[in-house]
């Protein structure tokens, strides 16, 4: 049994993301395809044996080590456990940006989830996984499901889905965007009607959008302008809330030409899209 490994945390795209409603909770009902990129973050993971609970290699700047989600998914996990559990180090290579849309939080938690189920031979199944990861955040569990989804509820219901695989361009604006201001504005949209599941892969793709997007553009230029300057390569969409905007692009040579051209102060990266996480081919790997 191996005490150390090292896994993806890939990054996700919302394809499109409609918001059909506000539930008496407070949140908001959601429609949205879920595809993951052969990009993101690594995590490592390391068997510390005689000591015990949860440490990170170093800080994540502007999170602090008790609100981060890597170590509150490994005590959530922790609780599943029937027998002593040895110490963990965890490392992280960060490349998604924070508050980025990428889903960069949700798949460091679903990473440590599936990392540490195998490390502490805790032999948890894929749903009760899944359940752990949801108290985390409603994006958690497609990360630990691993296949592109057509998402429902608040994003927790997947039905798994196969959009093309294309090439996307992703930029991050310099800004950072409050989600909590974006669903709570006066002129978010909230009533689009639900689609089905079968046309949401069929016919043209322009009729699907983002429903924060209008929102975001008024109150962030940065996305505004980064937006208009994609949109003149073909459709450019945000990311869940933001603050990245993605293009899609049919080969890696298109989207790169496209990248090598953006302006100045804008970061970002070229990716493909999968259907099936990164995270689980390397698990995969492991067996």
């Amino acid at each position: 049994m191996r005490n150390r490994i090292t896994l993806p945390s890939p990054a996700k795209l919302n394809l499109f993301l409609h918001i059909n409603g506000r539930r008496p909770d407070g949140y908001h009902e959601l429609q949205t395809l879920f595809q993951f990129l052969d990009y993101g973050d690594d995590l490592t993971f390391e068997l510390t044996p005689g000591t015990a609970g949860v440490r990170l290699a170093g800080p994540v700047p502007g999170v602090p080590d008790n609100a981060n989600l890597i170590v509150r998914a490994a005590q959530a996990l922790s609780e599943h456990a029937d027998h002593p559990l040895p110490g963990i180090l965890i490392g992280i290579n960060k490349r998604l940006p924070m508050g980025g849309g990428l889903g960069g939080g949700s798949s460091n938690a679903a990473t440590t989830l599936m990392a540490l189920n195998h490390l502490w031979q805790l032999n948890l199944n894929e749903d009760t996984l899944a359940g752990i990861g949801l108290t985390l955040g409603a994006d958690v569990p497609v990360f630990v499901r691993g296949n592109a989804a057509f998402g429902e509820g608040v994003g927790e219901i997947l039905t798994p889905a196969n959009p093309p695989e294309d090439w996307f361009v992703v930029l991050k604006p310099e800004c950072n965007i409050n989600t909590g201001k974006i669903f709570s504005a006066e002129g978010l949209t909230r009533g689009t009607p639900k689609i089905k599941i079968r046309p949401a892969f069929e016919g043209d793709a322009s009729r699907y959008r983002n429903d924060c997007e209008d929102v975001v553009r008024k109150l962030y230029p940065e996305v505004n302008q980064s937006l208009e300057w994609l949109s003149q390569f073909g459709p450019a969409r945000l990311t869940g809330t933001g603050a990245c905007i993605f293009g899609r692009f049919p080969t890696e040579s298109a989207a790169r030409i496209i990248w090598e051209s953006k302006p100045s102060g804008i970061t970002g990266f070229v990716a493909k899209g999968v259907n099936q996480s990164p995270l689980h081919q390397k698990l995969a790997e492991l067996k």
